[in-house]
C-alpha cells in the first residue's frame, strides 16, 4: 500500500541574488511506500559518465558524472546535424540541396584520413539527404566537414554556429571545435547534454530523425552498417550515434521506445565496443522494467503561486501547460523534495500564459523534473496606495534578506 500527496504553498522570497530575489517556493511531496526495497536503490553502472531520462517528463532516473566535462568523440555529430535540420525547417536548405566535397574534406576526412567515412569522391557534389545519411549511419568524417563547409565556408566557423545552436536549446556547458567529433583540447560536452539534445532532435525533427533508425547505406559502392550496437538488439531501440577515440573510450547516445514510453541514455568513457553495447542495454532495460509514472498535477491544476509587487492582486497561481508526472522507482520508499523557483516579486504587469516561474523535483541528489511554470492569469497595477504598501513592506524586510544571504 502507498500514500501519494502533494501540497501547495505560497511563500515570500527567503534570501536576495543580485538585483531582483530568486523566491524559492518549499513544495513536499511525501511518498511512503511498503514492500522492498527499490530497483532503483541497487542499479550501478560501470560507464564512467551515464545518464538515463524519459522523455515524455525528463525526469533522470540515472546519473553518475552527468555534469563533468567529456571528451564527445562522434557523438559531436549530433550537434552538426542539428544545425542542417534547423537549416532546413527554416528554408535555408533542402533534400535536394547539393553539397560539394573539398580536398579538404575528402583528405582529412575520407578514404585517405583512415577514419570512419562515407567515401565520398573528390570533387563530387552529393544531395544533402545523402550527405545525412552519411553522417548519421556511416559517421562519415568526410559528409561532416562537407556540410560544416557549404554552411559556414570553413569547419571552424560552422563549430562556432554548432555551439551558439546548442546554446539556442539549453544547452550551456557544451562547446564544439569542430563538425566531426575528431580530438580537439577545447572540445567537450556534458552526458546530460547530450542527452537533451537527443531528446530535442527526437521532438523538433521526427521525420528527419527516422534517419537515426536507418540499419544500413551504400554510397560508393561501399555498404556499411550503422554503428548503433542498440539498433540490433530486440529492445525498441530507433537511432541516434556513437562515439570511440582514445581521449574519450566508447561512448553512445540511444533511444529506444516501449510501451509508448520512450527513455534516452548516455554512457561514455567505456574500455570496448561490447562494453559500451552492454552498459546501454542494461540501462534502458533497467528504466523500463524499474519505474512506474505517477502523476502530481492535472493538467491546469494549480501547482503554486508567486508573490506579486504592486499588482492589484498580491500573488498569482501558476500552473503546467500540461499533467505534470514523474517515474519513481517501484516498491521503494522515497521522499521528494519540490521548489517553485522565480525571480520576485514578480513586476506588474503580469500577463496571463506569460513563463514565470519554474517547478524543480529532486530524488535525492537526482533532479527528476524541471519545467517551466505559467500565470494562470493577469495582474494589472494596483492602486497607488497598495504600491506605496508593496514598497514599504520591501523597503523593511529587505534589510533582512540582505543580512540572510550574507550569512
Amino acid at each position: 500500500m502507498s500514500a501519494f500527496c502533494h501540497q501547495r504553498l505560497r511563500a515570500v522570497p527567503p534570501r536576495a541574488a543580485s538585483g531582483r530575489l530568486v523566491a524559492v517556493l518549499a513544495l513536499l511531496l511525501g511518498l511512503i511506500v511498503l514492500g522492498p526495497p527499490a530497483l532503483a536503490q541497487n542499479f550501478q553502472s560501470q560507464a564512467p559518465f551515464a545518464v538515463l531520462m524519459d522523455s515524455d517528463t525528463g525526469a533522470v532516473l540515472y546519473e553518475k558524472a552527468a555534469d563533468e566535462p567529456m571528451v564527445p568523440a562522434s557523438m559531436a555529430k549530433l550537434a552538426t546535424v542539428l544545425v542542417a535540420f534547423q537549416d532546413l525547417n527554416a528554408g535555408r536548405l533542402t533534400l535536394d540541396s547539393e553539397i560539394g566535397i573539398s580536398e579538404n574534406a575528402w583528405r582529412k576526412g575520407g578514404g585517405p584520413s583512415g577514419g570512419s567515412a562515407m567515401f565520398a569522391v573528390l570533387n563530387s557534389r552529393i544531395k544533402l539527404s545523402d550527405i545525412l545519411q552519411g553522417i548519421i549511419v556511416q559517421s562519415g568524417n568526410d559528409a561532416a566537414i562537407a556540410l560544416a563547409e557549404a554552411i559556414a565556408g570553413d569547419e571552424a566557423t560552422f563549430a562556432r554556429i554548432m555551439t551558439e545552436r546548442v546554446r539556442g536549446i539549453g544547452l550551456t556547458k557544451s562547446v564544439f571545435r569542430n563538425a566531426t567529433g575528431m580530438p580537439d583540447p577545447q572540445q567537450r560536452v556534458t552526458a546530460r547534454e547530450l542527452a537533451l539534445l537527443a531528446d530535442h532532435i527526437i521532438k523538433t525533427y521526427p521525420e528527419l530523425y527516422r534517419i537515426f533508425g536507418q540499419r544500413e547505406f551504400t554510397w560508393n559502392k561501399i555498404r556499411q552498417q550503422n554503428r548503433n550496437p542498440l539498433l540490433a538488439m530486440d529492445i525498441g531501440a530507433d537511432g541516434l550515434k556513437t562515439g570511440n577515440l582514445d581521449e574519450s573510450g566508447f561512448g553512445l547516445v540511444g533511444s529506444a521506445v516501449q510501451n509508448d514510453q520512450r527513455l534516452i541514455v548516455v554512457v561514455n568513457g567505456l574500455k570496448t565496443g561490447r562494453d559500451r553495447a552492454n552498459e546501454a542495454r542494461k540501462l534502458l532495460e533497467w528504466g523500463f522494467r524499474a519505474f512506474e509514472r505517477r502523476q502530481l498535477f492535472a493538467a491546469g491544476e494549480t501547482v503554486g503561486e508567486a508573490s506579486v509587487y504592486g499588482g492589484e492582486k498580491g500573488r498569482v497561481a501558476l500552473r503546467s501547460k500540461a499533467a505534470v508526472s514523474l517515474l519513481l522507482p517501484r516498491g521503494g520508499s522515497e521522499r521528494l523534495a519540490a521548489r517553485i523557483i522565480y525571480r520576485g516579486p514578480l513586476s506588474v504587469p503580469v500577463q496571463e500564459g506569460a513563463e514565470v516561474a519554474r517547478l524543480v523535483v529532486t530524488r535525492g541528489d537526482i533532479k527528476t523534473l524541471d519545467i517551466p511554470l505559467y500565470a494562470a492569469e493577469s495582474v494589472q497595477a494596483g492602486t497607488l496606495q497598495s504600491r506605496v504598501l508593496d514598497a514599504l513592506f520591501e523597503a523593511t524586510t529587505g534589510w533582512v534578506r540582505k543580512a540572510l544571504s550574507r550569512s
